[in-house]
């Protein structure tokens, strides 16, 4: 009568049978694609796998989330559960099941955000030193134009303008199943999409780089290994770390603190919000305040300086008349 009739026997199909066909079906970057499949393999298949999907129940998955809270970050914990609780809500809409049962469950509750820690230019510049010497235009480039580690191993010699003196962002570099191991592919989100302004101190070290080193003959991109192969982020990492302990930078330093000594210097050089935004390919405003707000000058400073900007000349004579 309702229309909301679902055979029985649909929902005796195992959640991962169902799962897999969802999975596959989902128009997914490579690198998401990938997450998704290790996180229901890793994670919820040794639980609710080889259950029939309209018998899980909403205890069975606050279960699985509370065992998973033993052993994994609360923010992992989070984007596990959104993949369970997306494959339930496409079994809804395909009518293997009548409700899902990924309701009312409790997530591990996060840790306080700490302060974000910023790289000092002292640091950004030793660290550059200690890398090895192909890898030093790499660490200003980052420093000096803000982008993410794959939009950076991605950059190709026909996306910087040096004359325009800009840097167009609109591919990354990707781990693939093709050989060599990587491929370019779209960036983040829409809003990666971007020009990036290209400094000229930044754009001589690119000049330089080039001089020494030719971008990949394939994939044109500018920054590459010792082999000639296109920088892949775990190699980096292991770059980077010799360089920090060689430098005597701080263990919380990454690479992606390049970025955030990007941003930390738009923000104390006066751009607002929108601007530090637009360089850094936030899809929105609140990305940028959630990150970044405690680098901004508070509302006290602004209140002085306002203040002080339209009546600190006039108290200044009226507290030297009344000396005189």
């Amino acid at each position: 009568m309702t229309g909301g009739y679902v055979d029985p026997a649909a929902g005796k199909i195992t959640f991962r049978s169902y799962a897999e066909q969802w999975r596959t079906a989902q128009v997914h970057r490579p690198g998401t694609a990938q997450s998704v499949e290790q996180h229901l393999r890793r994670h919820v298949y040794p639980r609710l796998g080889r259950r029939p999907i309209a018998a899980i129940r909403p205890s069975e998955v606050q279960a699985m989330v509370t065992r998973l809270s033993a052993s994994l970050a609360p923010s992992t914990v989070a984007v596990v559960y959104g993949r369970v609780a997306a494959v339930f809500r496409a079994a809804v809409h395909d009518r293997v099941i009548t409700f899902s049962p990924c309701v009312d469950v409790r997530l591990p509750s996060k840790p306080p955000q700490q302060a974000l820690k910023v790289l000092s230019t002292d640091q950004v510049m030793a660290i550059a030193d200690a890398v090895p010497a192909r890898y030093r235009a790499l660490v200003l480039t980052g420093a000096g134009i803000g982008l993410r580690l794959g939009e950076l191993a991605g950059l190709a010699l026909d996306r910087i303008d040096f004359l325009r003196r800009h840097v167009k962002v609109d591919r990354q570099l990707v781990r693939s199943r093709v050989a060599g191991g990587v491929a370019l592919a779209a960036p983040k989100t829409p809003a990666s999409y971007r020009t990036v302004p290209l400094p000229a101190s930044v754009g001589e070290v690119l000049a330089a780089h080039l001089t020494q080193w030719a971008p990949h003959p394939e994939l044109g991109v500018v920054f590459t290994n010792e082999r000639g192969a296109p920088v892949q982020e775990r190699t980096y990492r292991g770059v980077w770390a010799t360089a920090r302990a060689r430098a005597g930078l701080p263990e919380w330093a990454t690479p992606h603190d390049l970025r955030h000594y990007y941003a930390s210097v738009l923000i104390r050089s006066g751009a607002s919000v929108k601007v530090v935004q637009a360089r850094l390919g936030h899809a929105s405003a609140k990305t940028t305040l959630d990150t970044y707000a405690h680098i901004w000058p508070d509302d006290e400073d602004r209140t002085r300086a306002a203040i002080d900007t339209v009546l600190g000349g006039a108290c200044h004579q009226g507290v030297t008349a009344v000396a005189r």
